[in-house]
């Protein structure tokens, strides 16, 4: 799977931010993690000069680089990450690096610029080019919590994502022996396959609260022909599936006629890190009405399948859904 596909740890929906810099004497360090794409303003400035979408340091006069630490949003296991030096074009910084490192809780910055704090580099000193999305694959198979990014020496960038998988911290989180949604990013749960996306992501399915508007849910284009879309959502860990929640808010004249779930236990192995070589499915939800702008709850109708893995979510024909929530229990835990 290509990394951008992955979660981006370190997005602010996800609770990321940039918790200090050295120096953000043009720009400010938190548009690193802004959503969206960056944008140009001609002829826009401040009273210290070019307004830019991103973080931009004063240029340097002694040796050294600037740096600036970011706490992301969820932990995990980082595959790879985009430095976007979108518009800055003679003010790129000429390299950059990354390190990691582990502290959960919440430590302040005095903690995390400490030298007590150690650090594990995962991209090592790279050439970046400017006004270019610049991809850089990591391999580590650790968990991290916060990153250190280095510009050297000096410069602007406009965002940073942070592909990786989501791994919780199951006992601090005490969902061993209580109901959770297996489906959620925050349980490590991911959207591994779509038929289709064209308006809205698939991994807005499974985001933290409820969606803003239309635009943070998956749709998918207006189906012509016959069949039906669906996705496949990997889930944080093996549970037994519960209770349902189809959150169809914000779809009016697009939301799906009805919907379907069904679910498959499919253990990830190396070869097939997704688990979806093998997967037969069962179903949980038969194939149900769903209203527009509504939030239904599906709990007696649902069909008891063990412990699984994995979950389809079929929508008939097509349309928009703004989130899916799977409420279950971990498998070996007392319910």
């Amino acid at each position: 799977m290509d990394f951008t596909e992955l979660i981006d740890l370190a997005a602010e929906r996800l609770g990321g931010a940039v918790l200090a810099a050295n120096d953000e004497f043009f720009a400010p360090k938190e548009n690193l993690l802004k959503p969206g794409k960056p944008i140009f303003i001609e002829g826009k400035y401040t009273d210290v000069g070019k307004w830019m979408d991103g973080w931009e340091t004063r240029r340097r006069r002694t040796p050294g680089f600037d740096w600036c630490i970011i706490r992301l949003g969820l932990p995990g296991i980082l595959r790879g990450v985009v430095v976007d030096t979108s518009h800055f074009k003679g003010n790129y910084p000429e390299h950059c690096s990354i390190e990691a490192c582990v502290l959960d809780g919440h430590p302040d910055v005095g903690q995390l610029t400490s030298a007590s704090t150690q650090w594990t580099e995962l991209l090592p000193k790279s050439s970046l080019s400017g006004d270019a999305e610049n991809p850089f694959a990591i391999d580590n198979p650790q968990r991290f919590t916060h990153l250190r990014f280095k510009i050297y020496p000096d410069g602007g960038v406009a965002r940073l994502r942070v592909y990786g998988e989501v791994v919780p911290d199951w006992t601090r989180l005490g969902h061993s022996r209580s109901e959770v949604d297996l489906a959620a990013v925050e349980s490590g749960g991911l959207v591994v396959a779509c038929s289709d996306m064209f308006f809205g992501s698939r991994h807005n399915l499974i985001m933290p609260g409820r969606a803003a508007n239309m635009s943070d849910g998956w749709e998918t284009r207006r189906r012509r022909g016959p069949g039906h879309d669906w996705v496949i959502i990997k889930l944080g860990t093996s549970g037994a599936i519960r209770r349902v929640e189809v959150d169809t808010s914000h779809f009016k004249g697009n939301y799906p006629e009805s919907c379907q779930l069904e679910a498959s236990s499919a253990p990830a192995t190396a070869k097939d890190p997704s688990g979806l070589s093998t997967l037969s499915w069962v179903e949980v939800l038969p194939r149900t009405k769903l209203q527009p702008h509504t939030r239904h709850f599906f709990e007696k109708e649902l069909k008891d399948a063990g412990g699984v893995t994995h979950v389809r979510f079929n929508i008939y024909p097509d349309g928009g859904v703004s989130r899916l929530r799977v409420m279950g229990t971990v498998s070996g835990s007392k319910s």
